[in-house]
């Protein structure tokens, strides 16, 4: 989450705290691939903010995968390719995709806060939430009373 993860990275990061950084990797490595069906299938405004999106996502990827590599451990590569929940064939289908990474990505947040105690990172991971909950909300239209606990 960090991109800049302190002198004491390589003593603070623990297993679990490890592993919910590698999974919010995984989380927006799929968004990346994810966003670039999303785009593909939306014109305008919705086109700009999938687009929008897919540089958060791939920023905060490169964040995570220099913040795993700074705590010592081995980034766990993108897949070539990711299987999608639904087809995905025009303007609706690719908001609900946005919908569903979105909302994935809340969840894995959610977990990530939990992982860390206190701190930058867990001030990180909860951003990370918000921004998610805050992009759902928007191609989604409405909110959910506890974004990244599943209410989805």
């Amino acid at each position: 989450m960090s991109s800049s993860p302190g002198p004491s990275a390589r003593s603070t990061a623990t297993s679990p705290q490890l592993s919910a950084l590698q999974a919010a990797l995984a989380a927006e490595q799929a968004a990346v691939y994810g966003y670039g069906v999303v785009g593909a299938h939306l014109g305008g405004p919705a086109r700009g903010r999938a687009t929008d999106a897919y540089q958060a996502h791939r920023t905060q990827r490169d964040a995570l995968a220099r913040r795993i590599s700074a705590a010592g451990a081995t980034p766990t590569p993108a897949a070539p390719a990711y299987g999608l929940p639904f087809a995905v064939n025009d303007p609706a289908s690719a908001t609900r995709l946005a919908v569903v990474l979105e909302e994935r990505l809340a969840d894995v947040y959610a977990n990530a806060v939990q992982a860390f105690p206190a701190g930058q990172d867990r001030a990180e991971a909860a951003a990370a939430l918000r921004d998610a909950a805050v992009r759902a909300v928007r191609w989604r239209g409405s909110s959910v009373p506890f974004p990244g606990l599943g209410a989805g």
